[in-house]
């Protein structure tokens, strides 16, 4: 089974209006991103991963927000879980939504329950600097609290970003190892590997064992990439790893053709290789059985 379990709710349900297409440059330095995609695009790019999580993003206390643009459009009535919601029911053998809720919404426990038991949403998506919230703060523990209680795994955004307004402090992967030590039984997915602070990531995913790391949006830069999974081998954390693309930042394919030709860039060095069946471990890796999402 091929698990993808970082992805984001197209923007559009049906095809993106050219005067609203949107080309991000910044994201990645190798080529420029189409940021708006529709759900086509999404299940076309989707065909050779058998799983998918989805979610969006709730950047402000009122749940509006999505995946890659604070200003989106929703498609329904409701915020942007329900967009997710709508977007699983079409395609339930393939998709598990999660839902995103902000800290500093009074209402955010009521919302977590509205998602799970109305909107059948599984887990949850945090992103404490794109949010701007403390991911220590006592608004955010509840939730963490409330996860762990009802078996809610959290994928929390570690690492770096180019948004000028998200403090970078507040997703260091070092800050998890505080949130994962408070709550031993929640399962938690560390995006990006935590970038660049994949070492850290590392350590924190070896001592905590229901906390994982997703290895998203790190391919095209070639040489962090293969030193971040030869810290995972040296750590012994490489079955601790999901795959996950960050679509549409990044696509299924050119993810596994990057796996299986990480060690290309060592070819002739002296430079240990990353073993190869363990990156074939890390596309085919079960991660929902891991996840409690089966």
């Amino acid at each position: 089974m091929i698990v993808d379990v970082h992805t984001h709710t197209p923007l559009f349900r049906d095809a993106v209006p050219q005067d609203q297409m949107v080309i991000n440059s910044v994201w990645r330095p190798d080529r420029p991103v189409q940021a708006t995609v529709s759900w086509q695009d999404y299940m076309d790019n989707m065909a050779g991963v058998d799983r998918a999580i989805v979610f969006g993003i709730a950047w402000n206390p009122d749940g509006s927000g999505s995946g890659l643009s604070a200003g989106a459009q929703n498609y329904t009535d409701g915020n942007l879980n329900d967009d997710t919601a709508v977007f699983v029911r079409t395609y339930p053998d393939k998709l598990i939504g999660f839902m995103s809720v902000h800290p500093y919404d009074p209402n955010v426990l009521d919302e977590i329950e509205r998602c799970r038991t109305d909107l059948g949403l599984r887990g949850i998506k945090l992103g404490a600097n794109y949010q701007n919230y403390d991911p220590l703060d006592d608004r955010a523990l509840k939730i963490y609290r409330r996860a762990e209680d009802l078996g809610l795994p959290i994928m929390f955004h570690t690492g770096t970003s180019p948004v000028r307004m998200a403090p970078i402090r507040y997703a260091h992967p070092l800050v998890m190892d505080q949130v994962a030590m408070r709550y031993p039984e929640l399962k938690m997915i560390l995006a990006h590997m935590g970038h660049p602070w994949q070492a850290d990531t590392c350590v924190v995913i070896r001592k905590h064992p229901h906390v994982y790391a997703d290895i998203s949006a790190l391919f095209y830069r070639p040489f962090s990439f293969y030193e971040a999974l030869r810290k995972a081998t040296e750590w012994d954390v490489l079955p601790k790893l999901l795959f996950g693309t960050d679509y549409p930042i990044t696509e299924p394919q050119e993810n596994f053709d990057a796996l299986r030709s990480v060690n290309h860039i060592v070819e002739g060095t002296n430079f240990p290789r990353v073993p190869e069946d363990a990156l074939e471990g890390i596309i085919h890796r079960n991660s929902l059985k891991l996840l409690g999402l089966e």
